[in-house]
């Protein structure tokens, strides 16, 4: 389902992002970003497993998807979760998808997913945070392209259907983030079954 659900989010970003029009990049996508800087961290979910996968790691760090967003929040300041940092990756992101953006991610997608489907589940790939196998790190980025192109979908004012093994790997991995850290469990229930809404500025990440 891991591999199915990475496809079926890259091939809803790549969907999505071809409904920006011509002239709507740089109008307003998340936080600082604009539409061109938002679909182009969400390409960074492609990108990343290429650019990993090129610079295998000699040994297994991490074992679990949840480990991997863990260790990232762990380092808040000057590293891979510092905001500024994140932010200015994503217009970079954006700024390389050059003159056809849409197009740009359809090439990403077309390129990386074939490279993802010979490689075998057990490659370990080296991440910033420490080396995974490729089956477990892909969750993650399941996880990132899912989102954001939810974000994108709102910005644009439109409805994004995700497929269901991309929802529900999503929502997987988002469940075990919350019953890993302590207080995210109990709040994220009772809103899921209507019992009233999250704590403000409540995230798994």
């Amino acid at each position: 389902m891991i591999r199915e659900a990475y496809e079926g989010a890259a091939t809803t970003l790549a969907e999505t992002a071809s409904k920006v029009g011509p002239s709507q990049w740089l109008e307003p996508g998340l936080g600082e970003w604009t539409l061109r800087g938002l679909v182009g961290h969400a390409s960074r979910a492609l990108l990343t497993v290429e650019s990993y996968l090129a610079r295998p790691a000699p040994k297994i760090d991490l074992e679990r998807s949840v480990d991997y967003y863990l260790q990232v929040k762990a380092q808040t300041r000057g590293g891979l979760n510092d905001p500024a940092a994140i932010a200015a990756r994503g217009r970079e992101a954006g700024d390389a998808l050059g003159a056809d953006p849409a197009g740009a991610v359809r090439d990403i997608a077309a390129r990386v997913l074939p490279l993802v489907a010979r490689t075998g589940d057990a490659v370990i790939v080296g991440t910033p945070v420490g080396g995974m196998r490729l089956i477990d790190y892909l969750p993650s980025r399941v996880f990132e392209l899912a989102v954001h192109t939810l974000d994108l979908g709102k910005a644009l004012g439109l409805a994004v259907t995700l497929p269901p093994p991309t929802a529900t790997l999503t929502l997987q991995l988002m469940a075990e983030l919350a019953a890993e850290q302590p207080g995210l469990a109990a709040p994220l229930l009772l809103a899921a079954t209507g019992r009233g809404p999250l704590p403000g500025g409540y995230t798994v990440l």
